[in-house]
C-alpha cells in the first residue's frame, strides 16, 4: 500500500459507521479506530479508511471521478459486498462482474454509499485462485 490513509466526508457519522461496518465486514475489514466524529477501518499493518464530517463544517459531497476500491479476498466476497451495500442504503454503480478492460481477472462491484461516495470491492485473482471468504 502506498497511502497512509484515505478519508471521505459524510454528513451523518453514525449512519456511515453502520453502513461501513456491514459492508466492509463482508471483506474481512474491521473498524479499528473511532473518536469524536470519526471512524476508521483497516487490516493490521495497512493504511486505514476513515469517515468524518468535513472539517470546514460544510455539507459533505462526493468527488466526481473519485472511487475508493477495497481489496476483496474472493469473488464471492465482492458479490456479498455489493448485496450488503444495497441492503444498507447504498446504490448500484455497477454489479459484480469481470472488467477485462482493466485486466483479465479484474472482478469488481461498484456502489455509492448513502452520502454519494463511490466505493468498490475488487478481486484480482483468477476464479480458481480466489480464496473463499
Amino acid at each position: 500500500m502506498i497511502l497512509s490513509h484515505l478519508t471521505v466526508g459524510v454528513n451523518d457519522v453514525a449512519a456511515a459507521i453502520a453502513f461501513y461496518d456491514a459492508v466492509l465486514g463482508e471483506l474481512g475489514i474491521k473498524r479499528e479506530r473511532g473518536g469524536q466524529g470519526f471512524a476508521g477501518w483497516g487490516r493490521e499493518g495497512e493504511g486505514g479508511f476513515y469517515v468524518t464530517r468535513p472539517f470546514d463544517r460544510k455539507a459533505a459531497s462526493a468527488g466526481n471521478g473519485v472511487s475508493v476500491s477495497f481489496l476483496a479476498p474472493s469473488r464471492e466476497a465482492v458479490d456479498r459486498f455489493w448485496r450488503r451495500a444495497r441492503e444498507c442504503g447504498g446504490t448500484d454503480e455497477g454489479p459484480p462482474g469481470l472488467r477485462p478492460h482493466y485486466h483479465e481477472n479484474y472482478y469488481a462491484a461498484y456502489v455509492r454509499d448513502p452520502d454519494g461516495n463511490k466505493i468498490a470491492a475488487v478481486c484480482h485473482q483468477p476464479e480458481a485462485a480466489s480464496a473463499p471468504a
